[in-house]
């Protein structure tokens, strides 16, 4: 699905069916140096299940056009204005209208909690997977980012899985998960040079993000928001434990799957279930 966005093209895979803006809305968002993809299996699960999908490829990644917004603000305002653009009713009950679920990974977690924060009467669930707050970037890893980009998403790549050799599982048997997801990356990063270093600002809109707080605040303030967290035990990059602040914050329900960052792949049915029952 194509729409005009803040005067930019932006497209959103709908999970295989045609999107219905009256049936409740699941917006899923990919973190970092990611598009739509990461989120094909809950992406067709729950468009073939009573939901309106969009699955979203942010400003300068997959098939939206850039530029890439500077930070999670201006991501934020970006998915409520895609939803407005899609017909998205602006308001939980307004008109029967149902409330839109926000589901973020990583960096996308971010984003999903200041879109609510900006427009919490339009928000029913949020679920933020594999999240963390501050989700600070190591200066090694940032320098590295943009001194030798490719280096930095092997890095990134092996941390994002707990295993060397997970089963290979996703997005269909025979899947190289670590393979992938280099391809994925190196895709991305390609695909944006003639702008800039994606790889790298996407890791800087993570570590300068510190709105969590206010944001929370918003979201939280007359409790119709329901919130989740859905962490890897195994988490290298966002580990459970770097989740506890904003997890008190919004008095989210916590559930863990024994998996890497890289959870939707890592452990895709038990990633499924456990967003079955967030967004129930």
């Amino acid at each position: 699905m194509k729409l005009k966005v803040q005067g930019h093209e932006a497209y959103a895979y709908t999970g295989g069916k045609r999107f219905d803006a009256s049936l409740p809305a699941v917006v899923f968002i990919h973190g970092a140096l990611n598009d739509h993809s990461v989120w094909t299996l809950l992406a067709r699960y729950f468009a073939h299940h009573g939901r309106a999908v969009l699955a979203v490829d942010l400003p300068g990644h997959g098939r939206s056009a850039g530029p890439a917004l500077a930070d999670v603000q201006a991501l934020g305002g970006w998915i409520n204005a895609l939803l407005d653009a899609a017909g998205v009713p602006a308001g939980a009950g307004a008109d029967g209208a149902p409330g839109v679920a926000l589901v973020g990974h990583s960096m996308g977690s971010l984003i999903a909690l200041e879109a609510a924060a900006q427009r919490p009467a339009r928000v029913s669930r949020l679920a933020l997977v594999g999240t963390a707050w501050p989700m600070k970037v190591s200066d090694a890893l940032l320098s590295t980012s943009r001194e030798r980009p490719r280096a930095a998403m092997a890095m990134v790549n092996a941390f994002a899985h707990s295993t060397t050799a997970a089963k290979p599982s996703y997005p269909g048997p025979g899947g190289w998960l670590h393979g992938g997801g280099m391809a994925l990356m190196e895709r991305l990063q390609d695909g944006y040079a003639e702008t800039g270093n994606l790889f790298e600002h996407d890791f800087q809109v993570c570590d300068r993000y510190q709105g969590a707080p206010e944001a929370v605040a918003k979201v939280t303030a007359d409790g119709h928001v329901r919130s989740h967290l859905i962490l890897g035990t195994k988490d290298a990059m966002t580990p459970p434990k770097a989740a506890k602040q904003l997890a008190d914050l919004l008095g989210a329900r916590v559930q863990t799957l024994p998996a890497g960052h890289s959870l939707m792949t890592e452990a895709p049915e038990g990633m499924l279930n456990a967003l079955k029952a967030a967004l129930a």
